[in-house]
C-alpha cells in the first residue's frame, strides 16, 4: 500500500468510488476544483497501483476539516478509512494543525465507530445536513491530534508523508 497526494490523473477512480459510495457523489468540476483550492489536501491510498480509497481536507490556521473520505466497496473492513485518517491527521499535523472536525451522517454507525476510536467527540448537530436524505450529520471534534498519532504510532510510522 501507498498514501500519496491526489492528482488529476486519480479524478477518474475517486468519481467511481464517490458514485459507489454516496447517493449524491462530488461533481468532476468539483474535484477538479478542490485540486486547484490552496487549503485544500487530497490523497489516495493506493494498493498494486489502483486507487483504492481517498480522503479530502481543508487546513484553516491550526483547525484540519476532513471533507470527505470513502473506501472502494469491494475493499471495505480492511481498515482503509482508520489507516487514510491517521494519514490524514498526520499531514494535517505537519501543516500545523493542532484539532480536526468533521460531520458524519446521524445513521452512519460504522464511521462514527471509527472516528470515536480516533478520539473524535460529538461536538453537535447540524439538522437535515445532508441534502439527497435530509438526513442529519453529527459535528465531531478530535482537539488533540498529536495526541492520537502518538497512540497510534505503530500504524503512523508505516507511511511516510510527502
Amino acid at each position: 500500500m501507498k498514501i500519496r497526494g491526489m492528482k488529476r490523473r486519480d479524478i477518474d477512480a475517486v468519481l467511481e468510488i464517490e458514485k459507489l459510495s454516496f447517493s449524491a457523489p462530488w461533481s468532476r468540476r468539483s474535484m477538479l476544483m478542490e485540486l486547484n483550492n490552496a487549503v485544500a489536501h487530497y490523497y489516495v491510498l493506493l494498493e498494486n497501483a489502483e486507487v483504492r480509497a481517498y480522503i479530502g481536507l481543508w487546513l484553516s490556521f491550526d483547525e484540519a476539516h476532513i471533507t470527505n473520505i470513502a473506501v472502494h466497496p469491494e475493499h471495505r473492513g480492511r481498515k482503509l478509512g482508520t489507516v487514510l485518517m491517521l494519514y490524514a491527521m498526520a499531514a494535517a499535523n505537519r501543516l500545523g494543525a493542532e484539532s480536526m472536525t468533521l460531520e458524519v451522517r446521524e445513521g452512519n454507525e460504522r464511521a462514527q465507530r471509527m472516528y470515536y476510536k480516533l478520539d473524535f467527540d460529538k461536538q453537535g448537530f447540524r439538522p437535515r445536513y445532508y441534502s439527497d436524505t435530509g438526513e442529519g450529520a453529527y459535528i465531531l471534534w478530535n482537539r488533540n491530534i498529536k495526541k492520537t498519532l502518538e497512540k497510534n504510532e505503530a500504524i503512523v510510522s508505516r507511511f511516510i508523508l510527502e
